[in-house]
């Protein structure tokens, strides 16, 4: 059995502590052992469970992973100290907010021999998984996204870092990408901002990506695919899992505890993390203006 703390306690985190109070029968997921949770208000008892404080969880010898669900402005913090005492590791994206910063992530997890594991549930949705099937083997001419959302909460990253999950979408349907331009929009007064990103696949077909937020806008994703046989302008319908995401993220990190993850599979899941991380670092630097 594996200890397990969960660090915040909003959305994420709450589901996070229910996933593990009642874990999916049968599954990795009934490894863990939740000891308590960490917050930096003080809280009653979540479902039962008991908040601790944060050096009880870094120091206590029963805890073995800890569960990073804060705003993303501190999840390299936290990632770190949790590896520096000996914890494995699973953190919401985006992990860190420099490629920099994350492959030094990686390689203090790699010299204490502990897993990180970088959630990106957004992979896991039942719409995205058609959507995978529906372009496999197809020829991409040209292609968009373009999200919307309510205005960023307090404590999270620019768009660039705060939207990677959409970056992940475009190079896991369409290989590693490079970036031609970025410029955003912004009014401050309105709490409006939209970014958008001129990308090129590997073999030079442009996409634009546009993360746009703002009061009123609803959560949504448009898609414009055009192929070589026909286009695809709109996510699939399909029925929606009966495991919940963070439920099936919970169970892929219990898989890599437990050593049931090929290395290769390993391999290609770090190169794909990092190299988002740095399309969102220069998209980033090209949206201030910097060369």
């Amino acid at each position: 059995m594996f200890g397990v703390v969960v660090l915040g306690v909003g959305m994420a985190g709450q589901v996070r502590i229910r996933d593990l109070v009642s874990p999916l029968p049968s599954s990795p997921a009934e490894k863990f052992s939740i000891k308590g949770f960490v917050s930096r208000r003080a809280l009653e008892d979540q479902q039962s469970v008991k908040q601790i404080p944060l050096e009880e969880a870094l120091s206590r010898e029963d805890i073995h992973a800890a569960i990073v669900s804060t705003e993303n402005s501190s999840h390299e913090e936290h990632v770190r100290s949790f590896l520096e005492a000996g914890k494995h590791v699973c953190v919401e994206y985006p992990m860190a907010l420099s490629h920099a910063a994350a492959v030094q992530l990686w390689d203090l997890a790699a010299g204490k021999g502990k897993v990180l594991h970088v959630e990106h549930i957004e992979l896991l949705t039942a719409e995205y998984k058609q959507l995978k099937k529906e372009l496999s083997g197809k020829k991409l001419l040209e292609g968009s996204l373009h999200f919307t959302g309510g205005p960023l909460p307090a404590g999270f990253a620019s768009l660039a870092f705060s939207g990677v999950s959409r970056l992940t979408w475009l190079v896991d349907l369409f290989g590693e990408l490079s970036v031609t331009g970025a410029s955003v929009e912004e009014d401050v007064e309105a709490q409006h901002v939209k970014l958008t990103a001129r990308l090129l696949t590997e073999e030079q077909r442009p996409l634009t990506w546009i993360e746009e937020r703002g009061p009123g806008l609803r959560r949504s994703k448009a898609i414009s695919f055009r192929l070589a046989c026909g286009t695809v302008d709109r996510l699939p319908e399909a029925p929606r899992d009966a495991v919940g995401l963070f439920a099936q993220d919970l169970c892929i990190f219990g898989q890599k505890l437990l050593g049931q993850v090929p290395d290769e599979a390993l391999s290609a899941e770090r190169r794909r993390i990092l190299h988002c991380l740095q399309l969102a670092e220069r998209i980033q630097q090209l949206a201030k203006g910097q060369a």
